[in-house]
């Protein structure tokens, strides 16, 4: 005997969804039951196909260009969000840029842009989302951070101030949200198998860590624990940090 999906009837916003991680868990909590918000920040056929995967699966979604770091684009991308679907339940804030660059020649523009992007992006989504979050009585948010927040790594002073800050949103956030029943955490993917812009080699922590399980993770095992937090498993869970690293770092 099987029932309703456990997401049926919630809406979703996942920012930076078109590819690798945003997509998979934009797929994944379509897989539950929830409608979807793919956004990117600018129209892209990448975002177009995530959503014509989701429908092709018998989901529900819709796409909308927004950059995440302008408030105004951040108010219109929620605003679609309820005008599409009614509602809006859950929201990871899963948009981010990760460039590397060298802390000497690191100017101020790009740390700000880095900066917007990762962290206010998060903060202009979750304060956007907030009065449809409480309205939903189990509203949750999820910020996706990363393995340099905890280990640090050369040439990502911009990248690893600006997820560290996530965990510290995700904290603090967690205490001001609990009494509206919106739960918040972060999940920290490491050592994940994604498609990245540009030629070159990988980010150069990669080459400094290795995991216990002895590969690398794939996009979709990272979608699992942040749908696992938007599900009726997760909402006892609120202001934590989630390692998805296959032991590339232990936390304590």
């Amino acid at each position: 005997m099987t029932g309703d999906p456990p997401l049926a009837g919630l809406v979703a916003l996942v920012t930076g969804s078109s590819r690798n991680i945003g997509r998979a868990i934009a797929l994944a909590l379509a897989g539950d039951g929830a409608a979807v918000m793919v956004n990117a920040r600018s129209a892209s056929d990448a975002a177009a196909r995530v959503v014509d995967d989701i429908e092709a699966r018998g989901g529900r979604a819709a796409f909308h260009a927004a950059d995440v770091s302008r408030p105004a684009e951040v108010e219109a991308l929620v605003a679609a969000t309820v005008a599409s679907f009614g509602r809006l339940d859950i929201l990871v804030n899963n948009a981010s840029v990760r460039r590397e660059r060298a802390f000497d020649a690191l100017g101020f523009d790009e740390w700000r842009e880095i900066l917007g992007v990762t962290l206010d992006g998060a903060f202009l989504c979750s304060r956007a989302a907030l009065p449809h979050l409480v309205a939903s009585g189990r509203g949750a948010i999820v910020n996706i951070g990363g393995l340099s927040a905890h280990t640090g790594s050369a040439a990502r002073a911009h990248v690893v101030a600006a997820k560290a800050g996530l965990g510290g949103l995700t904290r603090a956030l967690a205490h001001d949200l609990a009494p509206h029943q919106i739960t918040v955490n972060c999940v920290s993917p490491g050592l994940i198998d994604t498609v990245r812009e540009g030629a070159g080699p990988g980010p150069a922590h990669h080459a400094t860590h290795a995991t216990l399980v002895g590969r690398r993770g794939e996009p979709g095992e990272v979608a699992d624990v942040v749908r696992f937090l938007c599900g009726p498993g997760g909402r006892y869970i609120t202001g934590q940090t989630i390692h998805a690293n296959g032991g590339a770092f232990l936390a304590g």
